[in-house]
C-alpha cells in the first residue's frame, strides 16, 4: 500500500527541514511525499531541493491558498491513501505511518485518525494543548465534533468520488471536508489511540480576532451546507476546546 502525503508550503525555511525529516524518518517506506510550494522567497526551495530523493514529488508555482495548493498536490497522489504534513509539523514518532498503513489492511475502513498535540513554536517536546479525538460517531460529528484534520488519512478512490476541497472557503474547508465525507458521505473511519502528530501554535485560522469571526462564520457555512444543525454544533465545537489545553508551567 503506498501513502501519499501532501505538503503545502510557502516562505517556512525555519520549519520545512522539520517536516521532511519527519516523513523521511518513518520506518513505512512506500511513501510518496508530494511538496506544492506557492514560490517561495526565502530558502523553503534551496532546503526542500538539498533533501530530494526519490520519494519526493516537488512542484512549485503560484497558488489562491493552501487549499488550492493541497488540492494541487492532491492531483498528483499516486498512492491508495492519502494524508497531510503541513510545513510546520512533525509526526510524533517512527511508526506513525506503519500504523495508519496497518489500520488500512482492513478493506472496510474508509479513513483513519488519531490524536493530535499543539506544541511550542520553538520547543516540539513542550506541549500547549492535547486533542484526544476518540471514537467516531455520527452523534458526536452532530455536535461538532471532528477528528483533527493533520492526523486524518483517506482512500484516494473516495476522495476522487467524494471531492476535495472546497476553495470558497478560506479557513474552513477542512472542517467542510470533513463534513462531506463523514456526515454526508457515510464513510467509515477507524480511530488510532496515540498521538501521531505533533503541530506548532500559531495556525492561520487563529491569528487575529477577526479570523476567528471569519473561521466561525465559515464552520457555521459548512454546517448548513452539509445538513448539520449549524448553531448548536458551532457552539459545542467551540466549548469542546477548553479541556484540551494542559495547564503550562
Amino acid at each position: 500500500m503506498k501513502i501519499s502525503i501532501v505538503t503545502a508550503v510557502y516562505n517556512r525555511e525555519a520549519t520545512i527541514e522539520d517536516a521532511l525529516n519527519s516523513v523521511h524518518q518513518q520506518t513505512y517506506r512506500d511513501v510518496q511525499h508530494i511538496i506544492q510550494d506557492g514560490s517561495s522567497t526565502d530558502a523553503t526551495l534551496d532546503i526542500i531541493r538539498s533533501h530530494k530523493n526519490d520519494r519526493i514529488d516537488l512542484a512549485s508555482g503560484r497558488d489562491s491558498g493552501i487549499y488550492d495548493a493541497i488540492n494541487r498536490g492532491m492531483q498528483r497522489a499516486q498512492g491508495d491513501v492519502v494524508g497531510l504534513m503541513h510545513s510546520d509539523d512533525i509526526f510524533a514518532h517512527e511508526t506513525v505511518l506503519a500504523q495508519i498503513a496497518h489500520a488500512f489492511e482492513d478493506p472496510q475502513v474508509d479513513c483513519v485518525y488519531g490524536d493530535l498535540q499543539y506544541v511550542a513554536s520553538n520547543d516540539t517536546n513542550r506541549v500547549i494543548r492535547h486533542w484526544k479525538s476518540g471514537d467516531y460517531s455520527r452523534e458526536i460529528l452532530a455536535r461538532g465534533w471532528m477528528p483533527p484534520h493533520p492526523t486524518f488519512y483517506i482512500r484516494r478512490a473516495i476522495l476522487e468520488r467524494l471531492g476535495d476541497y472546497d476553495t470558497s472557503y478560506q479557513i474552513a474547508a477542512d472542517y467542510d471536508a470533513m463534513l462531506r465525507w463523514l456526515w454526508t458521505g457515510s464513510i467509515q473511519p477507524t480511530y488510532i489511540p496515540d498521538v501521531l502528530v505533533k503541530m506548532r501554535v500559531g495556525g492561520e485560522s487563529n491569528r487575529s480576532l477577526s479570523r476567528i469571526v471569519q473561521k466561525s462564520r465559515e464552520d457555521l457555512r459548512a454546517l448548513k451546507s452539509n445538513g448539520v444543525d449549524g448553531v448548536q454544533a458551532l457552539f459545542l465545537k467551540n466549548i469542546s476546546k477548553i479541556k484540551q489545553f494542559r495547564t503550562l508551567k
